[in-house]
């Protein structure tokens, strides 16, 4: 008497479940189609627009973001360094060069899911266009680390994998299509507090 609903019941749990859990693991996967990588340096320039593909839309709703419009900015990722290796928290990072050209620009580290780190209240969590220190031909070096660094210090407090996120605003790169011939910052692993 109760076999019947029960397993009807049992599939009904399965089908949502499994629904449900394949559903928020695809939106963690990715952010949607159409990324353009420079390095290690990833953006998805369709994600901001009325024709994003249902993933990019999805995962905008669900992390509760205003993402720019198509000639407002560009939003630039990084999880590895040049060399591919995964950034992590316990390293020093040199991150150098030039960024594409935009009227502001800003830089600072997340963790791998997302969540903007907080160092402490007197530590810079974050570097820009207006304040960082540049050489004679307009390239910087900020130095992303746990340790103190005199001039363009990027303070990383965390234990575990970060991403780096740059943003530029107001930039004729975002509505570019020669978005592959870009010049974006270089990041190099400098040391580790382990090694």
């Amino acid at each position: 008497m109760f076999r019947i609903p029960l397993l009807v019941a049992l599939a009904l749990i399965v089908a949502f479940g499994g629904g449900i859990t394949s559903a928020v693991w695809a939106l963690k996967a990715t952010v949607g189609f159409g990324s353009i990588a420079i390095g290690p340096w990833v953006a998805f320039p369709e994600a901001q627009t009325a024709s994003a593909d249902p993933y990019a839309k999805a995962h905008r709703a669900r992390a509760g973001e205003l993402l720019f419009g198509g000639a407002e900015g560009l939003i630039f990722t990084a999880a590895t360094d040049d060399s591919g290796a995964r950034l992590s928290a316990n390293c020093s990072y040199d991150i150098s060069g030039i960024t594409p050209p935009a009227r502001f620009w800003s830089l600072y580290a997340t963790t791998s899911e997302g969540a903007t780190l907080r160092p402490g209240p007197d530590l810079p969590s974050a570097v820009n266009s207006w304040t960082v220190l540049r050489a004679e031909d307009s390239s910087f070096v900020i130095h992303a680390s746990p340790v103190a660094h005199p001039e363009n210090w990027l303070a990383i407090r965390h234990r575990g994998s970060l991403r780096l996120v740059l943003t530029l605003l107001d930039t004729p790169t975002a509505g570019s299509s020669g978005l592959i011939d870009l010049a974006m910052p270089k990041i190099v692993k400098t040391g580790c507090e382990n090694a």
